[in-house]
């Protein structure tokens, strides 16, 4: 919703079934790793993406997917063994 053009906090919290308070802790959130900032404009507060941050995530999660994706692979080669090894023995 940042992404495209900085939003206050108030109509942010507008746009989710949750309570400002839940908003303003999950754009603390993002505030505290870089991803958006709070420019304070009279009594409103804007949130305003910097998205460049995401390069940092994208790369730590990177490793993780290779990680579960090879884990993954060698659980689905077991299943297919146990199939065909439950497979001959029905046939007998």
């Amino acid at each position: 919703m940042i992404a495209a053009q900085p939003h206050n906090v108030n109509s942010i919290a507008e746009k989710f079934d949750m309570t400002r308070q839940a908003v303003s802790l999950h754009v603390k959130v993002l505030t505290d790793c870089g991803l958006i900032t709070i420019n304070q404009q009279g009594r409103d507060r804007f949130c305003e993406a910097h998205l460049d941050q995401l390069s940092e995530v994208a790369a730590w999660v990177e490793q993780y997917r290779q990680h579960w994706e090879s884990k993954l692979d060698s659980l689905e080669a077991y299943v297919e063994k146990l199939k065909k090894e439950r497979y001959g023995k029905q046939k007998k």
